[in-house]
């Protein structure tokens, strides 16, 4: 904490999820991470890139849109990760903490896999492609 509070970073809270300074980019966000779940966010990041290139900061959180619609967004906590806005039943997901619209927790050691991140990512841009042509 400085001597000059008001020129401290604005602080992002969400529940379950780390309160750190609000980053301005993907890398800060995952350079701020602690070594665990960067590794397993950096390989989610990859995974999803290749779907949706673009990602951005919102919410305190890493978000990709396609097509100007939220597509995803991932974030860690003090105990897990968490993928968010995703359809839950397009994937066998038993294996992990799934909670209601679209929440899926992780933790690094058990991170989920491509292939299931891939499918839930397929099955969200054709519902966006249904509703945008």
């Amino acid at each position: 904490m400085s001597d000059h509070p008001e020129l401290e970073p604005p602080r992002v809270s969400l529940p379950g999820v780390a309160a750190v300074a609000k980053p301005k980019s993907v890398a800060e966000y995952l350079r701020e991470a602690p070594a665990d779940k960067r590794a397993a966010l950096t390989k989610l990041r990859r995974t999803i890139k290749a779907a949706a290139p673009k990602a951005t900061i919102s919410y305190g959180m890493v978000g990709y849109k396609y097509k100007g619609k939220p597509l995803a967004y991932f974030a860690y906590a003090k105990a897990h990760c968490a993928l968010y806005g995703l359809d839950t039943r397009a994937a066998d997901l038993s294996a992990f903490d799934v909670g209601d619209k679209g929440t899926i927790r992780f933790t690094p050691e058990k991170p989920l896999p491509d292939r299931t991140v891939i499918k839930l990512i397929r099955a969200r841009i054709a519902a966006i492609d249904a509703v945008t042509h």
